[in-house]
């Protein structure tokens, strides 16, 4: 047994609740237990800040793609006659290049970037909504069409864009799109413009 010594020199035998009581007084390491116990937390809001302002750039960027390529198809500088669906397809890609990369495999065959550029008899015949398949997931072969109509007729060009979510944690709270056959992995970017072509030579 331990033992102390008091004032006068006399053997007392020690405090047995003396240390444990010291450990539980001390502050040591507190800030250390408290942070990592609000690190998880933390991270995440920060991530998720993150991620939703890369993931609306991208959107803006999409958004503002759409609108120069519809003028061009507008105006006449795009037509069916001069400009085929791949050419169409990389010219849309040069003006997202900044954040968005477009391989030859990706233009020679969508996956993430479908481009639905079709004419309608009216404004009131163009579709709202967006294609789902049976697993709710974006329909891929009814949103992959090039056919611009010539000039006075009602166009509509539509950018989808899967934009991947990188973190693990925040996907099934960012993504908008929700397959019953597997776990949501991106963010769907959709953009649209309907116009009226001019009546150019």
């Amino acid at each position: 047994m331990s033992q102390d010594h008091d004032e006068v020199g006399k053997v007392v035998p020690a405090r047995r609740g003396g240390e444990l009581g010291r450990i539980f007084r001390s502050r040591d390491g507190a800030a250390a237990i408290e942070f990592a116990m609000l690190a998880i937390p933390y991270f995440m809001i920060v991530f998720a800040i993150l991620e939703t302002f890369i993931a609306y750039t991208g959107e803006q960027l999409v958004a503002n793609a759409v609108d120069t390529m519809a003028r061009k198809l507008r105006t006449g500088s795009i037509t069916a006659a001069n400009t085929d669906r791949t050419a169409f397809r990389r010219t849309f890609c040069n003006e997202v290049s900044i954040m968005i990369k477009c391989s030859e495999e990706e233009i020679a065959t969508p996956d993430k970037l479908l481009l639905d550029v079709r004419s309608f008899p009216s404004f009131a015949d163009i579709p709202g909504d967006i294609p789902l398949d049976s697993s709710q997931d974006l329909d891929t072969t009814s949103v992959n069409n090039y056919t611009p109509g010539a000039q006075k007729t009602i166009n509509m060009v539509r950018a989808y864009y899967r934009w991947d979510v990188v973190t693990d944690l925040l996907r099934p709270y960012i993504t908008n799109v929700r397959p019953s056959g597997g776990r949501p992995n991106y963010f769907l970017i959709v953009e649209t413009a309907t116009f009226r072509n001019e009546d150019y030579p």
